[in-house]
């Protein structure tokens, strides 16, 4: 039974599917498709790329019905340019296909799509995502698509045609500012009909300049912003662009061809020229506006998303959905436009520039199910970022809030549908933490201890004297990636570093009522040596002090008091104002060490 349409993206994604799919071929296994190219690091926003269809296919297995999601590694694009950081030799290989340049120095893999292609595809298996993957290259170097390639180029007339109706469109608009606050301007209606992203100036809130230049490199990240249709290469038009047998680059021009024959000719910018018969060549491609379509209706797809920038007036994805119907005689596959996905604290993305966060990188900082949730609890036309910074805590705090919904039944029917899909697959569950103590806790801890492993499971064994547990391992993967988050993404300067020695000099200049708080939560230390102890203690020192029993209500006086004295221990302990959570940081301390520090 499927779930209601009006609280879960997917389920009426999927509902939409499985009827597309009887319309179009009864009884034949429903393809789901996803497309990436290895040109540099696929970053987070490819992710969606992949998540998008991987979660919508697995609803359709689960319903039961025979279902395949593919993934089109697209390495046989072409080397468009030198990242930063990469030695500039390596400009000489812009042209060839990706799978021809040499992977990045120190690499160990083969070529520079080997090395992209790998963390990713380690990362896919990590979060469930079960895919098909096709090497574009293999496609075309094994002559897969030979006749594909020769229908197109006795069409190439019609293709041409469809195409001139497009080419005097206006540029795509750059699709800044797509974020979850509207909703409207990136929306779709039905899930299979894309709508058209409007104009920036016509988007709810103002586009910083941040933000068009984070669409820009988006699109150029992606091709879109230099999509080829074929047009302008020499004597008429040709939707095939042979690699030069000589240099190995695409900088070539096709010069004549002849459809009886199939004898093509083309020159190269490097001084060769030769003519092949097409018909054994396997060492080209279509050029992207008409490589998409043909592989729409090659593959079956029934249901791919797309970019912002695929999308717009004049689009591959746009121009593809009349090639693929009018030449090749297939169907446009539905599917949503997706917005983008960003890092608090952090730009958004683009692989293009370098530098970002990959699948690979978040999930050394969280568990699997998490980040399959932060995709899946949002349309794909919503932005949302994922959190590098601070904020990891407040998100798992989250996440385990809903968990414990989730278990007592209520959380809202949306809610235990992208926790369900977060946490399982048709295939399985997902591991899990056995026991999952706070992230914020874990953090703090490993924090302090420096990952000491006996120093951390005395700890956490504290935390809960009633039911302590007896090895790190049933606080992990967690424990793992919390100290993953501290070591890699807080700054030395920010980590804690407890005192070593009391401050005398702090100790010395107590008033009498800063004193007897000091006191107060000395004498209740052993009495509350527990998290939740500790944090009534520490909250109720103040209160105790304005003689209010330990559970009264703060007001806001009262909480101007805990400030206060929440400032004075860490200041005592750590020598700064702030740090973790004191209950956990006195844990993390031990009693024996807190009591010298405190002036006891």
């Amino acid at each position: 039974m499927a779930q209601s349409t009006e609280t879960d993206w997917v389920s009426r994604f999927a509902d939409e599917v499985i009827a597309e799919a009887e319309r179009r071929a009864p009884g034949k296994p429903i393809v789901c498709a996803s497309g990436l190219s290895p040109s540099g690091p696929i970053h987070l926003g490819n992710l969606r790329e992949v998540m998008t269809p991987h979660l919508v296919a697995d609803e359709i297995k689960r319903r039961g019905h025979a279902c395949e999601h593919i993934l089109s590694w697209d390495d046989y694009d072409r080397f468009r340019k030198v990242p930063a950081g990469i030695d500039p030799s390596w400009a000489e290989h812009i042209g060839k296909p990706l799978t021809s340049v040499p992977a990045p120095p120190g690499s160990a893999h083969a070529s520079w799509a080997e090395h992209f292609k790998a963390p990713m595809t380690a990362a896919l298996a990590e979060l469930g995502i079960e895919v098909r993957g096709i090497s574009q290259t293999e496609q075309y170097t094994s002559g897969a698509y030979r006749d594909q390639i020769l229908f197109a180029m006795r069409e190439r007339g019609r293709i041409d045609a469809v195409l001139d109706r497009y080419r005097t469109k206006d540029k795509p608009a750059k699709a800044a500012g797509q974020d979850a606050a509207s909703e409207d301007s990136v929306g779709q209606s039905p899930a299979g009909q894309v709508r058209k992203p409007q104009k920036p100036q016509q988007q709810k809130g103002k586009l910083d300049e941040a933000d068009a230049a984070a669409a820009e490199a988006a699109a150029e990240g992606s091709g879109a912003a230099a999509e080829d249709d074929g047009s302008g290469m020499g004597a008429g038009y040709f939707p095939y662009k042979p690699y030069c047998s000589v240099c190995d680059r695409d900088l070539t021009t096709v010069t004549a061809y002849d459809d009886e024959s199939t004898e093509l000719s083309y020159t190269c910018r490097c001084g060769h020229a030769e003519t092949v018969l097409l018909s054994e060549h396997n060492r080209g491609k279509l050029v992207w506006k008409v490589d998409w379509p043909m592989r729409w209706a090659y593959e079956g797809v029934v249901f791919e998303p797309s970019g912002v920038d695929h999308s717009s007036p004049g689009s591959s994805f746009v121009v593809g959905g009349r090639i693929v119907k009018e030449v090749f005689g297939g169907e446009q596959p539905i599917g949503p436009m997706y917005a983008f996905v960003g890092i608090s604290g952090m730009a958004k993305m683009s692989s293009s520039k370098g530098g970002v966060p990959t699948p690979q990188d978040a999930l050394e900082i969280m568990e699997a199910s998490l980040l399959r949730w932060l995709y899946a609890r949002r349309r794909p036309n919503q932005s949302f970022k994922i959190a590098f910074d601070q904020e990891i805590q407040r998100l798992y705090d989250e996440w385990d809030a809903l968990e414990r919904k989730t278990a007592d039944g209520t959380a809202q029917p949306a809610d235990i549908a992208a926790y369900g899909r977060a946490t399982r697959t048709a295939a399985g569950e997902l591991p899990r933490t056995p026991r999952p103590l706070p992230y914020r806790t874990l953090a703090s801890v490993v924090d302090i201890t420096a990952g000491h492993e006996e120093q951390t499971l005395r700890i956490l064994r504290d935390l809960d004297p009633a039911n302590p547990i007896e090895s790190l391992d049933e606080a992990r993967p967690r424990l793992d990636r919390a100290e993953n988050w501290i070591t890699t993404q807080v700054p030395v300067e920010s980590r804690t570093r407890v005192r070593e020695e009391p401050d005398a000099e702090l100790l010395g200049s107590l008033g009498e009522t800063e004193r007897e708080s000091v006191r107060l939560l000395l004498g209740g230390l052993d009495e509350h040596w527990s998290l939740d102890g500790l944090t009534t203690l520490v909250y109720g020192v103040p209160k105790l002090q304005a003689g209010f029993p330990a559970d009264a209500k703060p007001t806001p006086e009262l909480k101007v008091a805990q400030r206060e004295f929440f400032a004075l221990l860490y200041r005592l302990l750590v020598g700064r104002d702030t740090g973790p959570r004191l209950p956990t940081l006195l844990l993390t301390v031990g009693a024996d060490r807190a009591r010298k520090l405190l002036g006891a």
